[in-house]
């Protein structure tokens, strides 16, 4: 098979981590905002609020995504992922796929040869992918980096074999038992024109929140003169001596006439309001909500009294879609590497179409409160009186994530 190199992999790589890092450093509320230097003073050129938004929206989907099981399991593939902690497992490589687009599972083996699974985010891994199957052609990851973000342990992957490199050098050769790269890619909303798939922090999002922090920018200025509004004297002496900043807090001021005995008249500037930055950064909340499907609400803006889990459910409708696309993609990317590492455990290259029995099952996306489980229940039996046996025990469970007594 014709391969396109390491080195064109690691050039790849070079021009993909930095939109990986732009949204970690968003995610991790490390961004700041592009300032247009029209009304801000000097002294706060430099100074930048910080929000959360950003990984709200993920946090938002990345939590109600909970990986279950596999069920037909016939190559033991839960095995393999209870053996490789996956609890964190699952959880980390869903929310890397979110912010990054993908994330990648890398293979390896341990002392006895049995597979070991590290997550690696998009800024650390790449490669050419099959767009029938999803996996890679060939891969590429940067194991470890020093102090300097330099890579010394990378990887190159191949049908054939892994090849470690140390500091540049080939320094092992690993036979793979597998019939593809041993990394592989758990990739977010894929299509045919990117086929790695799309960050859940898009544009869009990133646009909203740099012009909501500006929002925050002004509002906290505006707040300066809102706390101590400008204030006046008219018709001072000149050679008065006056401490500016003890006249606006003294809660007795006395100013002396002039020379010609005109008297000093005080007047206070109209203040300001801060209505303006509310309305201003209500609506980027408004505008950022409906680009990840949440409601005001999740952003910290309260609109209602607390609402029942029904409610919740039908207000975050477009979030329920968003994640069964994202369980269809991402079971997809879970099964490739359970199929792969089945393939190292057992030192037999098995055949993808051999796992179609394997299905992939994940938690109720909204956990259902007593009221809800109510009415699944007066369902579920109408449905059983109408076709006998209809819904089981797994059905209830689908619905309701409560697993059956033993």
């Amino acid at each position: 098979m014709a391969y396109k190199g390491i080195a064109y992999l690691r050039n790849k790589l070079a021009q993909k981590r930095v939109r990986v890092l732009t949204r970690y450093r968003f995610y991790q509320m490390k961004n700041a905002a592009f300032d247009f230097g029209i009304s801000t003073p000097p002294d706060l050129r430099h100074w930048s609020g910080v929000l959360g938004w950003c990984a709200r929206g993920v946090d938002a989907l990345a939590d109600r995504l909970v990986f279950r099981e596999f069920v037909d399991d016939n190559f033991r593939l839960n095995d393999i992922f209870s053996m490789n902690n996956r609890d964190v497992l699952f959880d980390s490589a869903i929310l890397s796929a979110l912010i990054s687009s993908c994330c990648f599972l890398y293979i390896s083996e341990d002392e006895s040869g049995f597979p070991r699974l590290q997550v690696l985010d998009g800024g650390n891994a790449t490669g050419v992918i099959d767009p029938i199957t999803n996996l890679l052609k060939e891969g590429y990851a940067v194991l470890e980096r020093n102090d300097s973000d330099v890579p010394t342990v990378e990887a190159w992957f191949t049908v054939e074999r892994t090849r470690i490199f140390r500091g540049g050098r080939l320094e092992q050769e690993i036979p793979n038992k597998a019939p593809a790269p041993l990394l592989v890619p758990i990739i977010f909303r894929p299509d045919a024109v990117r086929p790695f798939g799309y960050s859940r922090i898009s544009r869009a999002c990133m646009s909203l929140v740099g012009s909501a922090l500006r929002t925050v920018k002004r509002s906290e200025i505006s707040a300066e003169f809102y706390s101590f509004p400008q204030k006046y004297l008219l018709g001072t002496d000149p050679d008065a001596d006056m401490d500016r900043w003890k006249a606006s807090m003294s809660s007795l001021l006395t100013v002396s006439t002039g020379e010609n005995g005109e008297k000093p008249s005080a007047g206070q500037f109209t203040q300001q309001s801060m209505q303006p930055h509310t309305e201003q950064l209500r609506m980027f909340a408004s505008l950022f909500a409906g680009e990840v499907n949440l409601t005001l609400d999740d952003l910290g803006f309260a609109t209602e009294n607390p609402a029942s889990a029904e409610a919740i459910k039908a207000s975050h409708e477009n979030l329920r879609l968003t994640a069964r696309k994202a369980q269809r993609t991402f079971g997809s990317g879970f099964l490739n590497a359970g199929f792969l590492a089945a393939c190292v455990r057992d030192d037999f290259k098995y055949q993808r179409r051999q796992l179609y029995l394997t299905k992939p099952k994940w938690e109720p996306i909204f956990e259902p409160d007593a009221a809800m489980l109510s009415g699944i229940g007066d369902g579920a039996v109408k449905i059983n009186q109408a076709i006998p046996g209809y819904i089981g025990p797994e059905n209830l469970r689908d619905l309701t994530g409560i697993s059956p007594e033993a």
